[in-house]
C-alpha cells in the first residue's frame, strides 16, 4: 500500500483523512491548526511539521484546502510540499479551485517529474464522514488508474473526466447546480408559506416526484429547523461561484442563473451570514418577502 500524506484537516479533510487511515493506508498529516494535529496524534496518526516533511515521508500527497492561493502556498512556499517531492511521486489536490490554477499546478509539477491530479469532491461533511462523497478527477488517465482504489476509500463514486483541470470544471458545474437548486427550493418554500400552504407538507408531497433531489433531502431539514451550522459555508460557495464567473468570463460563456445565485449569496454575506451553511439562502427570500418558512 502507498503511504499517504494529507494536508488540510478542516470540515472535509479531517473525516476524509480518517477514512484513508481506516482503510489501512499509512498516513502522515499536516494542518496549520495545532489542536487538530494534536487530535490526530492522539488517534495514533503520524504528524508532520510542514508540507515538506509530509512529501518526504509519503508516496502520494493529498491536499484539501479552501482555494487556489492556499494550494499554491502549500505546494510552493518555503518548507512546502514541492521542497520534499521526489520524481515519481504524485500530488492529488482534492480542493475546489479554479481549473486554470489546476492546469498550472499540473505543468509546474510535471517539470519536476511529479504527477498531479485535480480531484475535487461533492457530498458535504456528511458524505466526507460516511465515505460517500463523489470525486471528479482531471489529469493523466494512468495516474488516475493507479490511485483509484485510494480515492475510493473516501468515496462512493470516483469518475475520470479528462485532462488536468477537468475535475474542477466538473466541480464548478456541480456548484452551479447546487446554488441554483437551493435558491429555487428556498424561493418555493417561502412562496408556499406566504400563499397559505405548510412548507413541510409541500416537501412531503413533492419529494418523491420530479422536483425531488438530493439537495431537497439534505437541505430541507436544515431550512425547517433553522439550523444553519455549516456543512458547507456560504463563503465557500461564493468562492466557487466566483471561480465559475471568472472561468465563464475567460471562455466567453453566459451563466445568468449562476450570476443571480452569486448576488443572493453576496447579499447574505453583507448580512453577516457568510459562515453559515448555504441552506441559509432561505433567509434571503424570507427577508425580501417579509415571511418566515417556519413560525
Amino acid at each position: 500500500m502507498f503511504k499517504v500524506g494529507f494536508i488540510g484537516l478542516g470540515i472535509m479533510g479531517k473525516p476524509m483523512a480518517r477514512n484513508v487511515r481506516k482503510a489501512g493506508y499509512g498516513l502522515i498529516v499536516y494542518d496549520r491548526n495545532a489542536s487538530t494535529l494534536e487530535t490526530f496524534r492522539k488517534e495514533g496518526t503520524e504528524i508532520a511539521a510542514n508540507g515538506r516533511e509530509v512529501a518526504e515521508k509519503s508516496d502520494v500527497v493529498i491536499t484539501m484546502l479552501p482555494n487556489s492561493p492556499h494550494v499554491a502556498s502549500a505546494l510552493f512556499d518555503k518548507d512546502g510540499i514541492a521542497e520534499g517531492l521526489r520524481a515519481g511521486q504524485t500530488v492529488i489536490d482534492m480542493s475546489s479551485i479554479n481549473p486554470v490554477a489546476s492546469k498550472e499546478f499540473y505543468s509546474r509539477l510535471k517539470e519536476r517529474k511529479v504527477d498531479f491530479l485535480d480531484a475535487p469532491v461533492s457530498g458535504g461533511e456528511p458524505g466526507a464522514i460516511e465515505g460517500t462523497i463523489a470525486v471528479m478527477v482531471g489529469g493523466d488517465k494512468p495516474v488516475f488508474d493507479k490511485y483509484y482504489d485510494l480515492l475510493m476509500t473516501m468515496a462512493s463514486s470516483v469518475t475520470y473526466i479528462g485532462p488536468a483541470g477537468c475535475g474542477n470544471i466538473t466541480k464548478l458545474a456541480n456548484q452551479m447546480i447546487v446554488a441554483v437548486n437551493i435558491s429555487v427550493l428556498s424561493e418555493a418554500y417561502v412562496f408556499a408559506k406566504k400563499a397559505g400552504a405548510d412548507p413541510k407538507l409541500v416537501f412531503e408531497a413533492i419529494r418523491k416526484g420530479l422536483a425531488g433531489s438530493k439537495v431537497m433531502e439534505q437541505k430541507s431539514p436544515k431550512i425547517f429547523s433553522g439550523d444553519y451550522d455549516p456543512g458547507f459555508r456560504i463563503e465557500l460557495h461564493i468562492k466557487d461561484l466566483q471561480n465559475v464567473l471568472d472561468t465563464a468570463h475567460t471562455d466567453n460563456i453566459s451563466v445568468p442563473f449562476s450570476a443571480a445565485a452569486m448576488e443572493i449569496l453576496q447579499s447574505l454575506k453583507a448580512d453577516g451570514l457568510e459562515k453559515k451553511d448555504h441552506s441559509a439562502i432561505v433567509k434571503y427570500f424570507e427577508k425580501i418577502n417579509n415571511a418566515k418558512v417556519i413560525g
